[in-house]
């Protein structure tokens, strides 16, 4: 008959399984998301935001038909006219009369001065639809965005706050953060003046406007529907002054769907996006250079500048 171990036994034993587990178990892994990589040559062969997937969206552009209503023009149209819908729901009714004169006066043959044509620094999301192009660097405290025209830059300072006393600038302070695969960027502390708007159909903003962008890779083939969807004409040669859009729909695409809040301008807040795909070709050196008198058919429009050095 075998005899019980002793105490001594029991505890070696013990500690013997313990060690057993602990060899054979295996050891808990915490999931993490890679950084996506969305550095590189994005471009679009449209102009203006594209509807979001649902919800109140940006201001719309229309066409004039022949009995003199207006109406939203086919996709392939979308870069034919620039006269915005005033009658959207979003806007309030001041905003909405600042969109029908902006209108009125492009109709009658006025050539409105705006950010993009008068060379100014552009926030978003005004940004985001008026260039056919954007250059991404991903560093790990900054976030540039380089824009097509005269190469206007944008900087994102990662995984910080806004500061607690912030002055309003052109771009306003713009930080960013990763939620798993998608860099958000949160801006706020644009400058009003008076060309600012937040689309190319003069619609007004005021100094509560917030936007908070989302950036993330999409279905290549999803990006290329989307951007015909949206108005994209194809060309087969360099365009706009880059490269050609990759025809590759095995690689991914880039969403960016952006929300604005304005309590002083629009009833709710709404929403748009914006569909890129890879350019193949070199970026280009891009100026915007001022043309006050043969661009705008002889009529003076204000230059920047400044009086007194900013720093």
């Amino acid at each position: 008959m075998l005899g019980l171990p002793s105490h001594t036994q029991w505890r070696g034993a013990t500690v013997g399984a313990i060690l057993a587990v602990l060899i054979v178990a295996p050891a808990k892994t915490v999931e993490t998301t890679a950084i996506p990589d969305l550095s590189g040559q994005w471009g679009r062969d449209m102009l203006f935001f594209e509807p979001p997937v649902s919800g109140p969206g940006p201001v719309a552009i229309t066409v004039r038909k022949p009995d003199g209503t207006y109406a939203r023009p086919p996709c392939c149209e979308i870069v034919t006219s620039w006269f915005g819908d005033p009658t959207n729901p979003i806007l309030k009714p001041e905003a909405a009369e600042a969109v029908k004169k902006f209108r009125d006066m492009s109709l009658a043959g006025t050539v409105t001065p705006d950010l993009h044509g008068m060379c100014w620094p552009e926030p978003p999301p005004y940004v985001l639809g008026l260039h056919y192009g954007v250059n991404i660097l991903q560093e790990k405290n900054q976030v540039t965005l380089l824009y097509l025209l005269y190469n206007t830059v944008r900087r994102v300072r990662m995984n910080v706050p806004h500061p607690k006393k912030l002055v309003p600038s052109w771009q306003g302070d713009s930080v960013g953060h990763y939620e798993g695969d998608t860099l958000v960027i949160d801006t706020i502390g644009i400058k009003t003046a008076p060309f600012s708007t937040v689309d190319a159909f003069g619609t007004p903003h005021s100094d509560a406007l917030h936007v908070v962008e989302r950036y993330h890779l999409i279905d290549g083939k999803a990006a290329a529907e989307a951007q015909q969807r949206n108005g994209a004409k194809f060309t087969p040669g360099p365009t706009f002054g880059r490269g050609v859009i990759d025809p590759d729909t095995a690689k991914k695409g880039l969403e960016v769907e952006f929300t604005v809040e304005d309590p002083n301008v629009f009833t709710a807040p709404w929403s748009g996006r914006i569909t890129y795909r890879r350019i193949i070709g070199d970026w280009p050196e891009a100026v915007c250079s001022e043309n006050p008198h043969e661009y705008y058919a002889g009529r003076d429009t204000p230059i920047p500048h400044t009086d007194k050095p900013d720093f």
